[in-house]
């Protein structure tokens, strides 16, 4: 297992092996996706960024939150 330390500013970096095994270069952007209670963490592409930003977020996908949004 890799691991890690968050920062009191809610940082960490992304240890050399995960670096390399996601040909990670400086200026990369990350994905995140939340299932379960786990992540999982790859490298972004062009189009795996949604345009919505509270996509990533399943506690937020809810029929009153959709309604609340819709007009954003």
């Amino acid at each position: 297992m890799i691991t890690s330390k968050l920062t009191s500013k809610s940082q960490t970096t992304v240890p050399q092996s995960v670096r390399r095994a996601l040909k990670l270069k400086p200026g990369d952007s990350l994905a995140y996706e939340i299932t379960d209670g786990q992540v999982i963490l790859t490298r972004a592409t062009a189009g795996s960024i949604a345009d919505d930003p509270f996509g990533s977020f399943d506690e937020w996908r809810g029929k009153e939150d959709e309604e609340a949004y819709a007009s954003l």
